[in-house]
């Protein structure tokens, strides 16, 4: 496995949606694997193949380190609870900064496996925080732009000064 070189904020490709995996092979497990290296080393808890400058909808989430590993491809948020929670959130391509961040309490979501197999899942607590970070990830929004304008502006500029 490799260590991908990660996007860096204000990367334009950050904000650009990704296209659905439509192979499903070697190479496509290799990046999910090249991807949970990446993840690790940043580190994070989560990560897209965007992050790395490739625009495919496939996302690795590790919680509670490798044994807890998830992969989904091609995912998509099917429903929102209308309770909501805040978390703290920051980005392996923007370092050092974190803001909380409200979202949807529970999610349920559809998704294929690397064999390209059909799944669906609910989740709540930090594993649905996290998937709604990466698929607006996929979707080409950046975690700050769910942020007040004023918030964002102050993670921008203590970015910059990093």
């Amino acid at each position: 496995m490799a260590i991908l070189p990660l996007l860096r904020y204000p990367d334009p490709r950050l904000r650009m949606p990704c296209k659905p995996v439509e192979v499903f092979d070697a190479r496509l497990a290799a990046l999910a694997g090249d991807l949970a290296d990446t993840m690790r080393a940043a580190p994070g808890i989560g990560i897209t193949a965007a992050h790395a400058g490739i625009l495919e909808r496939l996302t690795v989430i590790e919680l509670d380190g490798p044994a807890s590993q998830r992969v989904y491809v091609n995912p998509v948020i099917e429903w929102f609870s209308p309770e909501l929670q805040r978390h703290m959130e920051g980005s392996v391509s923007m370092p050092g900064v974190t803001e909380e961040v409200e979202r949807p309490a529970r999610i349920r979501l559809a998704y294929r496996n690397l064999a390209g197999e059909s799944r669906a899942e609910e989740a709540d607590g930090l594993l649905a925080v996290c998937l709604q970070h990466e698929i607006d990830q996929l979707d080409g929004i950046f975690w700050i732009d769910r942020l007040s304008r004023l918030k964002r502006e102050r993670v921008v500029k203590k970015f910059r000064k990093l």
